[in-house]
C-alpha cells in the first residue's frame, strides 16, 4: 500500500466515524440482495424531481444530471462503494502513485464492453483510448471533438484539473498515466466523482465523422449497468438492463424508468398508488402521508450537505464585506429550519457539515440581530437599504426541500433592514446555466451534497478561485483563502491539512461570501417492494443491486 493509499484510508475512516456518530442508518442497506446472478426481472419506476440538462456527465454538475447518466449508463475509473465514501476500483483495477504524488498510473480492467444501442454497436472493448478521449477533450481546448461541439466542463475546471494536469499518457492498451504539475493528494477521490465518467472514443469518432457531435450529450453510450433507450423531456427516461455488464450480479432490474415529476405532492401521490416505487426529495409535510401507508417506508439520515444563500461579490454593493455581514445577520435561521424543514435540519454555520473532518467547532455565527444589521448598512452608506435580486431554485434538493418558501422568508427578513429582494426563478437547467456561466444573480439560493468526503470538495469547489466560473456562485476569489486550500491539497500530512482548512474556514467566516443556512436530514420514500436500495451519503440515487419483490 502506497503512502497515498494509507492517507485515503485514514481520511475515509475519519469521515465514516463522524457520519456514523451523527446518523447510523444513513448508509445501511434496506434489505440484503438475492442470489448474485439471477436474471434481471421487473420494472422499477423512479419519480425524479427534474429533467437532466444532458447525459454527458462531464458537462454537468447536479445530482439530477448524474442520476440520469453516471449512476445508470456510465462507470468511472474509480467509484465510491455503495453507501460509503470509500474509493474502490471500477474501470481501473488498481493504481500506483509516484513518490512525489504527481504521477498517477491506472491499470485498466480487461474485457469490459461498451453498450450496444440502436445508434451504436462497439467493435472493441474498453481500453486506454477511451480514457484518453474522456479527459483530453476536457483538457485541450483545441481538441477536434471539443472544437466541433463547443462546450465547457465545469467540474473539471472547478477542481483546477485544466491547470494542473500536465499530460495524460497511454503506456499501453490497459495502462494510463496522469502527470500533474503540482501534487494533489485527493486526485483519486476526485476521479471517483461523476464528472469523470468514461465515454467511448469509438462512439465519439463515429459521431464526429457524421457531424453529430452534440448527440454525445443526448444519446449516451457507456459501460454501466443500464442501457439508455429513450428520453422525452420533462416526461420520462427509459433504460434496460445491460446484458454485458462487467459486474453481472449487480443488474437485477430488467427495466428502469425515470418518471420526471417536478411537483413533490404528485410524486408522493404516484408513490402511494404504485405508479413509482422510489421518490426523490419529499417535502417534510408529506412524510406523514408516506408513514401512514402500509405499503411504503421512509429511510432517513443526517445529510452530508449544506444549503446556503450566496452573494455575488462581483455585484455592488455585495462586493463590500460590511453589506454581506449585514445580510447574514438579518437572516433568522431557526425560523427557516422550522418553516422550511419542519425541524428536520440543523442550523449551519460553516461551508461544510459537522461530519466533515477538519470542521472547526470553535467558529461561531454572528447572532441574528436585525438592528445591528441595519446599523452596519448605514455605516456602509446604505441607511435606506437597496434593491437586489434573490434567486430561488424551482426544484427540491436534498439540502433544501422548498427554496421558494425559504426565499420568501429571507425576503421578509431583509425587508426589516431596508433591503428589498425581488425573487427570481428559472427552469432548473437554465437556473444553473445562468448562475454559473452568466453570473446574473445578486443573491442566490443553492447548496451542496458532498461528492468525495474531502474538505476540498466544499472549500475548493464552492469557494476557490478556479471555480469562479462554475460552482463558486459567490464569484469570490480571496487569495489568502485560495492559497490555504491549495497548500492543503498539496500535502499528505492530515494534521497539516486540517490546520490549513481550519484557517480557511476562519477567512470564510470573516468575509461571508455566502450565508450557510441548514444541514438537512434527508429522506428517501420507497415502496416496501424495493429491495437492495442503498441510501447514499452523496445525495444520489443508484439502482445497481436493486430489485423488486
Amino acid at each position: 500500500m502506497t503512502n497515498t493509499h494509507r492517507i485515503l484510508a485514514l481520511l475515509a475512516a475519519r469521515l465514516a466515524v463522524s457520519l456514523c456518530l451523527l446518523a447510523p442508518p444513513i448508509f445501511g442497506l434496506l434489505l440484503s440482495a438475492p442470489s448474485a446472478h439471477a436474471a434481471p426481472t421487473g420494472t422499477l419506476v423512479f419519480c425524479t424531481e427534474g429533467s437532466p440538462a444532458g447525459f454527458d456527465p462531464g458537462q454537468h454538475t447536479t445530482s439530477t444530471d448524474f442520476d440520469a447518466s453516471t449512476n445508470t449508463v456510465y462507470n468511472e475509473l474509480v467509484q465510491f462503494r455503495l453507501g460509503t465514501l470509500d474509493p474502490e476500483p471500477a474501470l481501473a483495477t488498481g493504481w500506483d502513485v509516484s513518490a512525489d504524488e504527481r504521477a498517477y498510473t491506472f491499470h485498466l480492467r480487461r474485457g469490459v464492453k461498451f453498450q450496444a444501442t440502436a445508434w451504436f454497436r462497439p467493435s472493441r472493448d474498453f481500453d486506454a483510448d477511451d480514457v484518453l478521449f474522456t479527459f483530453k477533450r476536457m483538457l485541450d481546448p483545441g481538441d477536434p471533438f471539443r472544437k466541433a461541439y463547443p462546450t465547457s466542463f465545469p467540474y473539471f475546471s472547478d477542481l483546477g484539473f485544466d491547470k494542473n494536469i500536465e499530460r495524460i499518457d497511454k503506456l499501453d492498451d490497459y495502462t494510463v498515466r496522469f502527470q500533474l504539475k503540482q501534487p494533489d493528494v485527493i486526485f483519486v477521490r476526485n476521479l471517483a466523482m461523476s464528472f469523470a465518467s468514461i465515454l467511448s472514443a469509438e462512439y465519439a469518432a463515429k459521431l464526429a465523422a457524421e457531424h453529430r457531435e452534440a448527440d454525445i450529450n443526448q444519446l449516451p453510450v457507456g459501460t454501466g449497468p443500464f442501457v439508455f433507450r429513450s428520453y422525452q423531456k420533462d416526461a420520462v427516461i427509459r433504460y434496460d438492463a445491460n446484458p454485458d455488464y462487467w459486474r453481472p450480479g449487480d443488474v437485477k432490474l430488467a427495466h428502469l424508468v425515470f418518471s420526471i415529476t417536478p411537483d413533490p405532492a404528485v410524486r408522493i401521490q404516484k408513490l402511494a398508488v404504485g405508479e413509482c416505487q422510489v421518490s426523490a426529495f419529499p417535502r417534510p409535510a408529506d412524510l406523514d402521508t408516506v408513514k401512514r401507508n402500509p405499503g411504503l417506508t421512509v429511510v432517513s439520515g443526517v445529510g452530508f450537505n449544506v444549503g446556503f444563500v450566496a452573494y455575488n461579490t462581483q455585484h455592488a454593493p455585495l462586493d463590500r464585506v460590511e453589506v454581506r455581514r449585514a445580510l447574514d445577520m438579518a437572516i433568522d435561521k431557526p425560523a427557516i429550519i422550522q418553516a422550511v424543514f419542519a425541524g428536520n435540519a440543523t442550523v449551519a454555520t460553516h461551508p461544510m457539515p459537522p461530519a466533515q473532518w477538519s470542521y472547526d467547532k470553535s467558529l461561531k455565527d454572528a447572532p441574528y440581530d436585525p438592528a445591528k444589521a441595519k446599523a452596519l448598512l448605514a455605516q456602509a452608506g446604505f441607511p435606506n437599504g437597496f434593491d437586489i435580486s434573490l434567486w430561488a431554485m424551482p426544484v427540491q434538493r436534498p439540502y433544501n426541500p422548498n427554496a421558494q418558501l425559504m426565499a420568501q422568508l429571507i425576503q421578509q427578513d431583509w425587508a426589516k433592514i431596508g433591503v428589498h429582494a425581488r425573487i427570481v426563478s428559472y427552469e432548473w437547467g437554465e437556473y444553473n446555466r445562468r448562475a454559473k456561466q452568466g453570473g446574473e444573480h445578486d443573491a442566490i439560493l443553492y447548496g451542496w451534497s458532498g461528492d468525495n468526503g474531502d474538505p476540498d470538495n466544499w472549500l475548493g469547489t464552492l469557494l476557490g478561485c478556479d471555480a469562479v466560473h462554475g460552482s463558486n456562485l459567490s464569484k469570490w476569489c480571496d487569495r489568502t483563502f485560495n492559497q490555504l486550500v491549495d497548500d492543503a491539497r498539496s500535502t499528505s500530512n492530515v494534521d497539516r491539512r486540517t490546520a490549513l482548512y481550519q484557517q480557511a474556514q476562519g477567512v470564510f467566516k470573516q468575509q461571508v461570501p455566502f450565508t450557510p443556512i441548514a444541514h438537512s436530514i434527508v429522506f428517501l420514500p420507497v415502496s416496501k417492494r424495493v429491495k437492495g436500495m442503498v441510501f447514499s451519503p452523496l445525495g444520489s440515487h443508484r439502482f445497481d443491486g436493486v430489485w423488486l419483490e
